[in-house]
């Protein structure tokens, strides 16, 4: 699993999860904090935004439990209207986070004390990448 974690400044870090931290994250719903100190973060609280599975779909708060639903959609995520007043029936999954989310998207709510660039890392682009 993949953590994306935005600092409200316009700054996201990756983080990689480990196999055994994973059932931390499963079961969560969209919209909760969790203690950054056990995923390596020490001081910082997170708030679970979203995520997507292994084929990319897109997860909503607004579908319940952990499944996939065919659901009528006019705006949100999984949906990029072409038209005003567009309707769409998309797949989504449920807002729950399951041990098939491989993407989670977090931003930071309470800092720590070590900023998280420290302790995450800086990625160097790589030649060619923009």
């Amino acid at each position: 699993m993949k953590m994306n974690i935005s600092t409200g400044d316009g700054k996201t870090y990756a983080l990689e999860i480990p196999k055994e931290k994973e059932m931390l994250i499963v079961g969560k719903r969209i919209g909760d904090v969790i203690d950054g100190n056990d995923f390596g973060l020490p001081g910082y609280k997170l708030k679970l935004t979203g995520g997507s599975d292994s084929s990319g779909i897109p997860m909503r708060g607004d579908v319940s439990g952990q499944r996939k639903a065919r659901v009528l959609l006019s705006k949100g995520p999984g949906l990029r209207p072409k038209r005003k007043g567009e309707r769409r029936r998309k797949t989504v999954r449920g807002g729950v986070f399951s041990p098939e989310t491989a993407q989670i998207n977090a931003y930071v709510v309470e800092k720590g004390s070590v900023p998280l660039e420290e302790i995450l890392g800086k990625k160097e682009k790589k030649e060619g990448e923009q």
